[in-house]
């Protein structure tokens, strides 16, 4: 029996109505934090504001909003993020635009970010320069240069939906003229040494990928997500590159998958690096490391 996942709204729904129908809904196509996603769903449908939604709960939803608000709840219902069903995503301190065909940028990532302006504290008003590699969104980059006003920076992706996606963010936020975004495989293209390298890259097995979430597998690209048979082929290739990206005091950062930082540190120590930091996502996971080269006195641990 096909599961019916149609959702109206009767004229004289409330809000708080329609929003209990819509988490049921949506708790039983198997969404986790059903709740939470059928408010902001039903918040983005009316234009309401959190406290709007508060005041006012009992109020009807209006046959508009209703109308959206089904288009929503069908394509959550399949497993569709709600930050591409609303094409934004906040991350760090910014709201970003969720391009089609380019990775969904997470909260776990925001402790690449997080690392890398610790490691950088002492110099937060110097002109640093940034290499983002495997930009997607350009969310690291664009967190990055709006906490650090004298940096500038440069973002690579082999995609060039990513790179449009990155150049759209970068130019929303105001940050276009102290970037740059060039399409390439890593750093092929870049011949520069810079204060900070970045990177989140491809970090799934690839026979793992198929085991994720329809969240992810459905609407993440393979190109995202696939990190080769032991989901390290990225990092190594990386890691060979950094001592000629690097300058001297420079810092180079990874995001990292579940159980993956012991490994990522010996790749960046055989490209003789030393581990400057490690850092912790909120689930309590080693998510981001950090290594520099050897006697580097500026980096702030």
């Amino acid at each position: 029996m096909t599961e019916d996942r149609t959702f109206a709204i009767a004229p004289n729904e409330t809000r708080a109505a329609a929003l209990d129908r819509l988490a049921a809904l949506l708790e039983g196509s198997g969404v986790d934090e059903a709740r939470a996603d059928a408010r902001a769903l039903l918040l983005a449908a009316a234009g309401l504001t959190h406290a709007q939604w508060v005041l006012e709960p009992s109020a009807l939803l209006g046959q508009e909003a209703a109308a959206r608000l089904a288009g929503y709840a069908a394509r959550r219902a399949a497993r569709e993020p709600v930050s591409r069903i609303l094409a934004k995503r906040g991350f760090w301190t910014l709201d970003l635009d969720v391009a089609p065909n380019v990775l969904d940028p997470r909260a776990d990532t925001e402790t690449l970010v997080a690392l890398a302006l610790r490691l950088t504290a002492n110099r937060r008003d110097e002109p640093l320069s940034f290499l983002d590699l495997g930009s997607g969104s350009g969310a690291i980059l664009c967190a990055l240069l709006a906490e650090s006003p004298a940096a500038w920076g440069v973002a690579v992706d082999l995609s060039a939906a990513a790179c449009d996606a990155t150049r759209a963010n970068l130019a929303a936020l105001g940050l276009e003229s102290r970037a740059s975004v060039l399409r390439g495989r890593w750093a092929e293209a870049i011949s520069g040494r810079f204060d900070v390298v970045v990177s989140n890259p491809p970090y799934v097995k690839r026979a793992d990928i198929a085991t994720l979430a329809p969240e992810v597998t459905l609407h993440d690209p393979a190109l995202a997500l696939d990190g080769g048979a032991d989901g390290l082929a990225c990092y190594r290739e990386i890691a060979t590159e950094l001592p000629r990206l690097l300058k001297g005091d420079g810092v180079a950062l990874f995001e990292a998958g579940a159980g993956q930082i012991g490994e990522i540190s010996a790749f960046l120590e055989m490209a003789g690096l030393e581990i400057a930091g490690v850092e912790r996502d909120l689930g309590g996971h080693e998510r981001a490391v950090a290594a520099r080269a050897p006697g580097a006195e500026s980096v702030t641990i």
